[in-house]
């Protein structure tokens, strides 16, 4: 039986920034690009969320519903640094993190002596030891693996803990509604209800050939999930599976040549990305992204093993073709897998 902490800063970037200027604290404050850039919101507190201002959403509907809102740019290199602080603070209980991002992280506590191997109380002292050294608060969730780990953490949110103990699994699950399923979007939500699915526990009494007749492949993990089953190991060795860049533009682009124009700058940005990994991870498709005026977007792609600017022109024209709609973003990026060694090596002549 696993020991699984999810771990999430509350509002990560917005609270560096109330941390470092006392005068963000008691206003709405998002950390975003701006409104007349077509910017958007990365994080913002839960003063402006109060009001309706969200994650990913555009800078100028977040001023729309929360006119006093502060957006201020962000500052990488400084998040950077605190969460490496919060990171050093997890090596002290365990090896095993696996980092989702900046702010968030697994940890398998399983093997771990401190406070008699208690889940809970490990997570109570990282949550003191983070506040205390960096001055961030941060949300945890413990259970028996990452899926509940994740739900629990999120449960208390800001500055709280949720522990789901192995006997109390069922119980959790029982009135959980199937939204907060990982991979259950709007569109998989609304199927869901359509069949009187509403609940894990009306998941659980849908036969495991249905599922997968309605929801194909994901009908099977609906079918793990709803009854807590998880079996994915926390690991500290992620492979990168992808890479890309994307641009919103100020003014939408009217034309495919005004599209076909922007694709030597991406491809200037994407190669030198790219050559951060090109040692490990080898290429293995392309792949173009559109997102039109009206916020509907389309991505292609097509398996290759090679880097040429000329792969994503062809693609681009393809996706524009699905709609023929002025652009406000446009994306291209590689598929990676990982760089085989024996593909370095001469082969010999006998």
């Amino acid at each position: 039986m696993r020991k699984i902490i999810h771990c999430d800063c509350d509002c990560f970037f917005a609270a560096v920034e109330m941390r470092d200027n006392p005068d963000y604290r008691d206003i709405p404050l998002a950390v975003g690009g701006h409104s007349d850039r077509r910017g958007v919101i990365a994080t913002c507190n839960y003063i402006a969320r109060g009001f309706g201002v969200r994650s990913a959403m555009p800078t100028k509907t977040a001023l729309r519903l929360c006119p006093d809102l502060k957006v201020i740019p962000g500052h990488m290199a400084k998040y950077r640094e605190v969460s490496a602080q919060i990171m050093s603070i997890y090596q002290e209980v365990t090896d095993l993190i696996e980092p989702l991002s900046l702010d968030e992280a697994y940890l398998d506590v399983s093997a771990c002596n401190l406070f008699s191997g208690s889940g809970t109380r490990i997570a109570q002292w990282l949550r003191a030891q983070v506040a205390e050294k960096t001055g961030i608060t941060i949300s945890a969730g413990v259970a028996p693996n990452k899926f509940l780990a994740k739900i629990a953490s999120d449960w208390n949110k800001p500055n709280g803990l949720c522990v789901i103990a192995p006997n109390d699994v069922e119980a959790f699950l029982a009135t959980l509604p199937v939204n907060k399923l990982h991979g259950v979007g709007k569109k998989t939500a609304e199927r869901l209800h359509a069949m009187s699915i509403f609940t894990c526990d009306d998941v659980k009494g849908i036969p495991l050939h249905e599922l997968r007749e309605h929801f194909g492949q994901f009908g099977e993990r609906l079918y793990h999930l709803s009854r807590g089953i998880d079996h994915r190991p926390v690991t500290n060795e992620r492979e990168r599976k992808s890479i890309s860049v994307e641009h919103t533009f100020a003014e939408d682009l009217m034309t495919l040549d005004e599209c076909c124009a922007k694709i030597s700058l991406l491809c200037g940005e994407l190669q030198q990305r790219y050559s951060k990994y090109r040692s490990e991870a080898a290429v293995a498709g392309c792949f173009v992204k559109v997102k039109f005026h009206d916020f509907t977007q389309t991505t292609i792609e097509q398996q290759v093993t090679y880097e040429d600017e000329a792969l994503f022109s062809p693609l681009l024209v393809q996706a524009w073709h699905r709609s023929q709609k002025p652009v406000r973003l446009l994306g291209i990026g590689y598929r990676l897998t990982k760089q085989s060694t024996d593909l370095q090596q001469q082969l010999s002549l006998w």
